[in-house]
């Protein structure tokens, strides 16, 4: 398991209030590896742009 990028009690509370759901130990990961790639799109689009700085701009739309 990676680093978690996610605030695991902020996501939980999140999908309860929203959606009064539990949320599973393997959802967290799961969110992860989807923000990591999320991110990983943005510095190269940002990269690409000339710059060093991660604009929101750069953050693909789902």
């Amino acid at each position: 398991m990676s680093e978690l990028l996610v605030i695991a009690s902020k996501v939980k509370k999140f999908i309860k209030e929203k959606g009064d759901c539990n949320t599973s130990a393997s959802t967290m990961e799961a969110l992860t590896q989807r923000l990591q790639q999320i991110v990983e799109k943005a510095i190269e689009n940002a990269k690409s742009d000339g710059r060093k700085t991660v604009m929101d701009r750069d953050v693909p739309v789902a």
